[in-house]
């Protein structure tokens, strides 16, 4: 089993953030590799004007994933899945060879009861929260916090991820980056230009 981290997101843009976090969850569970979802579209982000087409995004994640153990992948629109919680049982399916482990912010988990089927995805794969500035209260006092907290491990048992019973929680900590895609945007509103139109490629190993 290949033990592989899953990150999904927008990446309008991707930017060092996202690279810097993903390596460092990459060293503290011990993933062999991380793949990043480049989201075709966010249930929660619906009628977002400044969203840059997937193939524009999926550019800008494939650049920043370079000579890193991370692949940039656009599998969800391959698929046809909306949400995360059909998209993780398909991966699962499709890719039996593998351990995975979910990697999502502490953004996400203030809002993580808003998915839909969330508690299924805790039952579905471990949970690995990164920790993100401004956030922490909101995430720790968080509806789907209130369920999850029985289900947390410490962190210094990260690298044990792939031997505990679902569901399960881990919170790690990293130096605090404040680079955000939303910042990205205002201060270079035309980054989308510069990054080709046509699809890229998109492997996954199995």
């Amino acid at each position: 089993m290949t033990p592989t981290g899953i990150l999904g997101g927008s990446f309008n843009p991707a930017h060092r953030g996202h690279r810097a976090i993903t390596l460092a969850a990459i060293r503290a569970l011990d993933l062999d590799e991380c793949w990043w979802l480049v989201s075709p579209g966010n249930p929660l982000k619906d009628g977002v004007s400044d969203m840059a087409p997937l193939a524009i995004r999926l550019a800008s994640a494939q650049a920043q994933a370079r000579r890193a153990p991370i692949r940039a992948t656009d599998i969800e629109a391959r698929m046809h899945t909306r949400y995360t919680r059909d998209t993780l049982r398909k991966l699962q399916r499709r890719y039996p060879r593998r351990e995975f482990i979910w990697l999502m912010g502490a953004d996400n988990l203030a809002q993580f009861h808003r998915w839909r089927g969330w508690r299924e995805i805790a039952r579905t794969m471990p949970i690995a929260v990164i920790a993100r500035p401004g956030y922490e209260h909101q995430a720790r006092a968080s509806v789907a916090m209130g369920w999850l907290r029985r289900f947390q491990r410490p962190a210094s048992h990260a690298k044990l991820w792939t031997t505990w019973r679902l569901p399960a929680l881990v919170l790690l900590r990293f130096r605090p980056d404040p680079t955000s895609a939303t910042a990205a945007r205002a201060a270079d509103p035309d980054w989308h230009r510069r990054h080709p139109a046509q699809q890229p490629r998109s492997p996954l190993g199995d």
